[in-house]
This record gives structure tokens, C-alpha cells and sequence, in this order.
């Protein structure tokens, strides 16, 4: 079960989230799972006034913080996690079901805890009630969770309410491995869920590093000329696929900008 310092690193991300009801649903459940840090990314002002739903959560509404930029939301994050309902999808990134996807998270929250390290910090990302997360903002994820659910054949794709589906992320998140009932006790999984949880030496890269890579690389191919032969592989939202599935730590992200900022200078001298 996470330490109260490690639910502090936990930021929940609402992406164009335009019910003012589900904010405070939302708002509610961190409240009630020990979380306080809310960002909300939207093209227009964000009514939390009008959260009517956040019963008892006036501080984690009151200390919310609206972005106009899914960047500039996760920016300080070590480990972007998408949430999504799958539906007919083609996903281009790792998909876990929820308690795959849990240790996971907590071996991110214990990360660094020693002295003059970096802790880990994690962004969970939820999507509009109408769309989910579009495949620009699916591009931020280091991997995706979906919540599993029984599907009756010819029925609607079901997907939980945004507050809902808050709720039972940090429910699962919450309980750790050892609330799983002993009739689901299963010994190879556990050993992997112990191996998830342990902490990880390495240095994170933050997501801001990760953009700033991601940029650094595209205006390599455009002034190499890659991107004109290769468009579809210079496309920002597959640049920052191919970034995160190499799982890039601290120190080698530094490596790679400054060998990319070397590369610039010279290219920039001939174009």
C-alpha cells in the first residue's frame, strides 16, 4: 500500500473533461483515496464552482491547477499513464488491465527515495466523457490501463463514468497486492508483483525531458532531410512513442539531447 508521501506524487490528469459534475466526482475520489493534486487540461475555463458532486473536496478543487497543455500538465512527471475503454482502437502502445498496471505504478512511486535523488511522480490521465484521449494526447504515455469489464456480445462498448472510473483506479492502486483475496492468489503473479513494487535505481526522465528530446529529434530529421523521404516516421505523436518505448533514464536523455544539439549546430551552419 502506498505511504501517504507516495499518494502525494500522484497527479490526476483530466484531458477536456467538460461536465462540471464529473470534476467533482472525480475530485471527491481523490479526496476520499488520500490524493490532493488535480489538473485539468481544456480549451476553455475550467467551471469548478459548478462541481457540485465534490462533496468534501473543496481543497483538492480549490488547489487544482488548469493547463492549457497536456505537456505543461505532465511536465513534471516521471511516468504518464493513459486510461482508456479500448473500444475499436488501434493502440500503439503498451495496454495493461488495472491490477497489471498498479505495481507498476507503485515501483514508480519508490523510486529515488533516497537522498539527493529524484521521486518518482506519476500522471493519470483521463479522457473526455464523449472521446477518451485522442492519439495525440495517447502519445504522452509511457504505457495505457483499461478497467476490465464483462462485454455481452452485439452490446454498446461499456465504459465507466469519468468519476467512476477515478474511483477505481485508486481503489486498485490504493488496496495493494496484499488486499487480492486468497481464492485469486496466484504465486507467479505475486513474485511479479513483488518484483514490480520494489524500487528502481535508475533516475526517471521527466516528461519535460521527454518533449524536449522529442523536439530536438524532429528538428534533427527535418534539417537532415529525413523528414521529407520519411514523414510519417517524423510525426511528432510517433517520435514520442518511439522515446518512450526505449524507457530512456535521467542520465541517458541527457546524453541523447546533447548529442542532438550537436548535430543541430552543425546542420544549422549548412541550411
Amino acid at each position: 500500500m502506498p505511504t501517504p508521501e507516495e499518494l502525494d506524487r500522484i497527479h490526476i490528469v483530466l484531458v477536456r473533461a467538460r461536465n462540471p459534475n464529473n470534476i467533482g466526482a472525480a475530485a471527491r475520489a481523490m479526496h476520499d483515496f488520500g490524493l490532493r493534486h488535480l489538473r485539468v487540461v481544456n480549451d476553455f475555463p475550467v467551471p469548478f464552482e459548478s462541481a457540485r458532486s465534490a462533496v468534501d473536496a473543496s481543497e483538492v478543487l480549490a488547489d487544482a491547477v488548469a493547463c492549457a497543455t497536456l505537456a505543461e500538465a505532465i511536465a513534471d512527471c516521471t511516468l504518464v499513464v493513459g486510461t482508456t475503454a479500448v473500444g475499436e482502437r488501434d493502440l500503439q502502445h503498451p495496454l495493461l488491465l488495472l491490477h497489471e498496471a498498479a505495481p507498476r505504478i507503485r515501483a514508480e512511486l519508490r523510486r529515488g527515495t533516497g537522498p539527493n535523488s529524484n521521486p518518482g511522480r506519476v500522471a493519470l490521465l483521463f479522457g473526455s466523457e464523449k472521446t477518451g484521449l485522442s492519439n495525440e494526447e495517447l502519445s504522452h504515455c509511457n504505457f495505457l490501463l483499461t478497467i476490465p469489464m464483462q462485454q455481452v456480445a452485439g452490446a454498446r462498448h461499456l465504459s465507466l463514468n469519468l468519476g467512476q472510473a477515478v474511483a477505481v483506479c485508486l481503489y486498485e492502486l490504493v488496496r495493494g497486492p496484499a488486499a487480492v483475496p486468497p481464492s485469486e492468489s496466484n504465486p507467479a503473479a505475486e513474485a511479479h508483483a513483488v518484483a514490480a513494487d520494489s524500487p528502481v535505481a535508475a533516475e526517471p526522465t521527466s516528461a519535460a525531458d521527454l518533449e524536449r528530446l522529442t523536439a530536438l529529434l524532429a528538428e534533427t530529421l527535418e534539417r537532415s532531410g529525413y523528414q521529407r523521404r520519411h514523414p510519417a516516421n517524423s510525426d511528432p505523436v510517433q517520435l514520442r512513442r518511439l522515446l518512450r518505448r526505449m524507457s530512456l533514464d535521467a542520465s541517458d536523455a541527457a546524453v541523447w539531447m546533447g548529442v542532438f544539439r550537436q548535430l543541430l549546430f552543425k546542420l544549422r551552419r549548412f541550411n
